[in-house]
């Protein structure tokens, strides 16, 4: 029997406290041992958004029943621990506080290696545990806070190739929801509601389309969602329905158009590997079928595997978290000490221009 090398992974950054242990053997193969996310999504609904103050008191909360419970269910003790990993940015100060001093803790109290994480590389990496994708790869990350296409070229190796320059598309569908009155989250309600539209009936923009450039804008389309809602007031249940359509149908063809350029850009730099290379997607938006469908058939069409993780670890999770303590323990990264900070701003890229959230700390993500 190969041995294992087991981490505990803590993930706190927005609105899910989570706890996981996962294992690696020695060929680089993982298992998930255990796996424990509790939601925030009852205590932040009536406001139509994350707080941060509510979020980090539900942090505080939940962590150390959490880290228990999931020692409980892997059936092992802190010192049958490898490694401590927890999520040191981006993310909500508070959130970020209180899972980094958990597992420094711990790890200080067990005389455990301590791996500060970086939320972005837990969810390039995911696709490394659930399906061997090999390096190099490009990643679309969609998700509230996150629209980034990503050359993941190895660990802790990752070039930018495409953000947002507003909104984030999650954000854009969380707000398109709001001002139809659909309730949070919105990326289901949204989806929900165009199951039932006539995306043809509005035309909105697709923003960017067409540009060289990667990057993506959404806040123009989160405008001409309200404006339509308001040349149609007061709105139908089939208005809303079709207005959210439309929506969809837009971030889709839009989306499509931005990746069919990064896949060409990618055959075009000659990147080595077996073939054929692979798209990622990973975010809590790669949940919407419109988009997986036409991702499916995009990649299918430009020679690339389309890989999915599945949906449990495409949104905030600790197995990413601990998956990216042991990516980096194998790769020959140092363990990082007690005073390392957590960082409300930090890109994956490092080197990235910076296009929205940038200022005398940095680009955001």
């Amino acid at each position: 029997m190969k041995k294992q090398t087991l981490f505990l992974g803590i993930e706190s950054s927005c609105d899910e406290t989570a706890a996981a242990i996962v294992a690696m053997d020695e060929d680089g193969r993982g298992e998930i041992i255990a796996d424990l996310v509790l939601s925030q999504l009852e205590e932040h609904a009536a406001f139509g958004g994350v707080v941060p103050e509510i979020a980090a008191r539900a942090h505080v909360e939940a962590m150390d029943g959490l880290i228990a419970g999931a020692l409980q269910e892997a059936e092992i003790g802190l010192g049958d621990l490898d490694g401590i990993a927890a999520t040191i940015g981006p993310g909500l100060i508070g959130g970020l506080i209180t899972g980094a001093m958990s597992g420094k803790a711990i790890a200080y109290a067990a005389d455990k290696p301590f791996y500060g994480i970086n939320h972005l590389e837990g969810h390039a990496l995911t696709a490394r545990l659930t399906d061997g994708v090999a390096f190099p790869f490009l990643m679309l990350l969609v998700s509230g806070g996150h629209t980034q296409i990503v050359l993941v070229k190895g660990v802790g190796e990752y070039e930018r190739w495409g953000s947002t320059i507003d909104d984030a598309l999650g954000e854009a569908f969380d707000k398109t929801a709001k001002l139809l009155g659909l309730g949070y989250p919105g990326g289901p309600a949204v989806e929900r509601a165009a199951a039932k539209g006539d995306p043809k009936r509005i035309r909105l923009p697709r923003p960017m389309k067409g540009e060289d450039r990667l990057d993506f804008s959404f806040s123009g389309l989160k405008t001409a969602v309200r404006q339509a809602g308001q040349a149609l007031a007061p709105v139908s249940e089939q208005d809303i329905a079709d207005i959210c359509a439309a929506f969809q149908l837009a971030v889709t063809d839009t989306l499509e158009d931005r990746i069919r350029r990064a896949l060409t850009r990618f055959q075009a730099e000659g990147y080595p590997g077996d073939a054929p290379h692979a798209l990622v997607v990973a975010g809590g938006v790669a949940a919407n079928g419109a988009i997986r469908a036409m991702l499916t058939r995009l990649c299918a069409k430009e020679g690339f595997a389309f890989v999915a993780p599945p949906l449990r670890l495409c949104t905030d999770n600790a197995v990413m978290i601990a998956w990216a303590g042991l990516e980096r323990r194998r790769a020959g990264f140092d363990p990082d000490g007690m005073e390392i900070s957590v960082r409300s701003r930090f890109p994956l890229d490092g080197n990235a221009a910076g296009l929205i959230g940038s200022g005398r700390r940095g680009v955001k993500a």
